[in-house]
């Protein structure tokens, strides 16, 4: 029996290590401006050896405030202006507190609403109390967050269903309730002169929402034109009620970066005016450069204050790869605009409907880096174009044939956009085998359910739908 012995190997292998610096430096690559913006903030009050040096995108409320000018004025056209105040007058001084005032407020929400509608009726206490926590028991669109079986426990019965009945009745109709199609029958109830079969028909909504309107009116026993009646009124019903009040902040899409075509040529503008300038603080500069020095001498640190010291190049070291990071990012984001520009030329200069193919492999072999840094460097960036603004990510897409860039010559997008104008610019409503027809026409074979799927994502309805 031979005997195996184990003799100790060598294997040389390499392995990347992502240490603190880059890890930080992938995710400012990532980020859209305004969160830079915000990260930027961050670091500032982590590392004291960082400092803004310019910073163009902040304005006091006196800046930004501009009076109305009259018509025969001309009107700013760069929405970055400041405008001035003329002062001395007490008119123009009542105009800006109002203009403060209108900065400081916030839309009502959908609680408020109902609170205020709530305490002009003329109810006793206890429907009030019970309809003040039905109210405060709502989520955004409107239906109950806890069962009412736990919220109301103990409760009269009687007087809870006609809490339930007076919420439900304030505007917007068909809140506290359970779901949408409970909101719709209880708008459907409210609705003045509501067609004969109208509560029948919402028992069938499945039916209704692809149009089958000849077998519905035999379900409910109603001629296809009483059917056609109904839907329209269903279609004034709102499902979600309270979302007209969402109280979600608001995120306005600020473009990371501006393309012009001018004479032929097109000018790539990086956004930098919403990024501060950054540098390091002098003081931390003289600290982390000065020599030890003399007892008698001038010097910050005494001879034994080396971890004083030490905190100061740490953190000089820091900012500086932050700085370095954040014009890496910028560097990146802007090679990837220009290749994308170059390789979508015909969208740029003729319109959204001539979007060619483009894949994230097309754009990290012309600038010869690997995908997932293209695909970093896209994610959440915005692009200021002639044809509105649009996320990087819409200028990557598969041809028809799903084949990418060797495939078809039209785009998923391009084709949508050709849908959307074929669409809006029909004489009469085209049904989707028609939509179909037309396309093929224009040598672009696309089947009858793809053309449904494109119109759908489009948020464009059917034939019978459109107006």
């Amino acid at each position: 029996m031979a005997l195996q012995i184990q003799r100790p190997s060598f294997i040389q292998e390499q392995h990347l290590r992502m240490n603190p610096q880059l890890y930080q430096s992938i995710k400012l690559m990532e980020l859209p401006i305004v969160d830079l913006r915000e990260t930027i903030g961050e670091e500032l009050e982590r590392n004291p050896a960082l400092e803004v040096l310019e910073d163009h995108s902040t304005v006091s409320l006196e800046e930004a405030y501009t009076p109305p000018v009259k018509e025969e004025e001309t009107y700013f056209e760069n929405a970055s202006d400041t405008g001035f105040i003329r002062r001395g007058s007490s008119e123009d001084t009542e105009r800006q507190h109002k203009f403060i005032e209108g900065v400081l407020s916030r839309p009502e929400t959908l609680q408020e609403h109902l609170l205020w509608q709530l305490r002009l009726q003329p109810v006793d206490g206890e429907i009030r109390a019970i309809g003040e926590l039905l109210i405060q028991n709502l989520n955004a669109d409107g239906f109950h967050k806890e069962p009412l079986s736990l919220l109301l426990k103990g409760r009269d019965s009687a007087v809870v269903d006609e809490a339930l009945r007076l919420i439900r009745s304030l505007d917007p109709q068909g809140t506290c309730t359970s779901g949408y199609e409970e909101s719709l029958r209880v708008q459907a109830a409210l609705l003045p002169h509501a067609p004969p079969g109208l509560s029948a028909a919402l028992n069938y909504l499945e039916l209704l929402e692809k149009g089958r309107f000849a077998e519905l009116a035999k379900k409910i026993d109603r001629t296809e034109d009483e059917v056609r009646l109904i839907a329209g009124r269903i279609k004034e019903l709102s499902p979600f009620p309270g979302r007209q009040f969402s109280s979600e902040d608001t995120r306005y899409v600020v473009p990371d970066i501006q393309v012009i075509y001018k004479e032929g040529e097109f000018a790539i503008i990086l956004n930098d005016e919403e990024i501060p300038v950054l540098g390091i603080n002098p003081f931390f500069m003289e600290l982390s450069s000065e020599k030890t020095k003399s007892a008698g001498g001038n010097s910050c640190l005494r001879e034994d204050d080396r971890p004083v010291r030490d905190f100061v190049r740490e953190n000089i070291r820091e900012a500086r790869w932050f700085i370095q990071s954040i014009t890496q990012r910028n560097h990146t984001l802007l090679r990837v605009a220009r290749a994308i520009v170059e390789f979508q030329r015909a969208f740029f200069t003729k319109g959204p409907k001539y979007l060619i193919p483009l894949t994230l492999k097309d754009i990290a072999g012309e600038l010869g880096v690997h995908e997932t840094t293209v695909s970093r460097t896209s994610n959440g960036k915005y692009m200021q174009t002639e044809w509105g603004i649009f996320e990087l990510k819409h200028f990557f897409t598969n041809s028809i044939s799903g084949a990418g860039s060797a495939g078809s010559r039209y785009s998923k997008e391009g084709v949508k956009e050709i849908i959307r104008e074929m669409i809006q610019g029909e004489a009469r409503r085209f049904s989707d085998q028609e939509l179909s027809g037309m396309l093929a026409q224009k040598g672009i074979p696309l089947a009858r359910r793809t053309v449904a799927k494109y119109r759908k994502e489009l948020d464009l309805g059917s034939s019978y739908d459109r107006q």
